[in-house]
């Protein structure tokens, strides 16, 4: 955090060094646009600078190096005018940011194409795939920010993004020029016992690339790495939305009317003490919420209702729900209210409450829920699924199926999504 706090500090005191020059570029009419394709132009200036060096240079001659070093420098520039210009000039706009995402990367590409020519056509293998490794690592940190943001997170961590590559290429490159300069360009370093040179100019050049080359891949690892843990938590917040959830949600937001159910899924039979029960579409198995009573007649104050399975795609079996089931998805937490009266919500959602009581009408113990400001007494939930993914489906409604309280004739509730 310390890190990005840091970065952000400078970053806002490079812009205010360079705001006035925006405003000035923003006055004379340039939109963000031409500062972008500007910067790519200049870029391919600097590719075209390291090929001339390839085929005109001789091996000891840097001074392309350095030039082309310090025209990366100045392209760069470019990357934060464009910004600035679309913020400051209320030119922002999404294809905006697009279209400077689209040839920042056409920029890398150029100016490492120009390096790796410039490299290997005065036979410096080892360095020009150093930096053929630096190229795929820069575009990895970019694509791996691109796709997460595309998955919904956010990916902006480690210590090779965009302005610390130019200025770790151009400042190595000047330097390279500046030391070939200063040395001559046929400068050689030898230490005893070592039959090859241990130091040249070009050198100054190829040990930062050989750094970018380690640190951009490790960075676009990095963000690989967290965005997997960001996706993972999102994944598990996913298995909480379980279908029981979905419908609950859909609930209290849907517009209720009145409909009956025309599906052919079986109906529980046989289990003395059930309140109501849960089906969806495409799988038969249902869950059976139940009354849980003691000798006395009175449920349970500690675990009134019993919620399991009737697993009728498995031969009609009765099974308890997992742990990963009752702890996040089916699960129904209690609270009792008085002697025979309990509150019971999911816990998947503890938003929306039920009641289990007594009837005054029955003498039965019955679960009530609210439904557009509508008492009734529960006795099925229908979800009505189509398409979508196992973890988030396409619900075309929910039905609610119960009893009026008063009277006892059946009430049908479909709530359309």
């Amino acid at each position: 955090m310390e890190k990005i706090l840091s970065r952000n500090v400078l970053q806002q005191s490079i812009y205010k060094i360079i705001n006035p020059l925006v405003r000035g570029l923003i006055r004379i009419g340039l939109s963000p646009n031409i500062v972008t394709v500007t910067g790519l132009v200049l870029n391919i200036g600097v590719a075209v600078i390291f090929i001339i060096g390839a085929e005109e240079g001789n091996r000891g001659d840097f001074s392309y190096v350095g030039w082309a070093g310090a025209l990366t420098l100045f392209a760069g520039l470019f990357d934060m005018l464009d910004g600035q210009v679309a913020r400051l000039g209320n030119m922002a706009s999404a294809y905006g940011a697009l279209f400077d995402s689209v040839l920042d990367r056409y920029s890398e590409l150029f100016l490492f194409l120009g390096i790796c020519y410039y490299l290997v056509a005065h036979h410096y293998f080892i360095g020009s795939l150093i930096a053929f490794v630096g190229m795929i690592g820069s575009m990895m940190v970019s694509y791996t920010r691109a796709r997460a943001e595309g998955l919904g997170i956010e990916s902006k961590g480690g210590l090779m993004q965009r302005p610390e590559r130019i200025i770790t290429i151009s400042v190595a490159a000047i330097a390279c020029g500046i030391t070939a300069r200063i040395l001559g360009g046929d400068y050689k370093l030898y230490v005893k016992g070592i039959s090859f040179h241990v130091f040249e100019p070009m050198a100054v050049f190829i040990w930062p690339l050989t750094l970018l080359a380690i640190l951009t891949n490790a960075t676009a690892i990095r963000r690989l790495l967290d965005a997997g843990k960001a996706l993972k938590k999102k994944e598990a917040m996913k298995i909480v939305r379980s279908p029981v959830t979905l419908f609950l949600i859909f609930l209290l937001s849907a517009t209720a009317s009145a409909q009956n159910s025309v599906d052919s899924f079986p109906v529980p039979s046989g289990i003395s003490h059930q309140l109501f029960y849960l089906q969806r579409t495409h799988n038969i198995n249902t869950i059976i919420c139940e009354l849980n009573l003691q000798k006395d007649g009175l449920p349970d104050p500690g675990n009134p209702v019993h919620v399991f399975w009737m697993r009728y795609a498995d031969h009609s079996e009765r099974r308890e729900l997992s742990w990963i089931q009752r702890v996040l998805a089916y699960g129904i937490n209690s609270k009792q209210l008085s002697p025979g009266r309990y509150e019971l919500r999911f816990v998947s959602y503890k938003k929306f409450p039920l009641l289990l009581r007594r009837s005054e009408r029955d003498k039965n113990f019955h679960v009530y829920a609210m439904v557009t400001n509508r008492e009734i007494i529960l006795k099925r939930i229908f979800i009505k699924i189509n398409g979508g993914s196992f973890w988030s489906p396409n619900i075309e409604y929910i039905e609610l199926k119960g009893t009026d309280p008063i009277d006892g004739r059946e009430v049908s509730q479909r709530l359309k999504v």
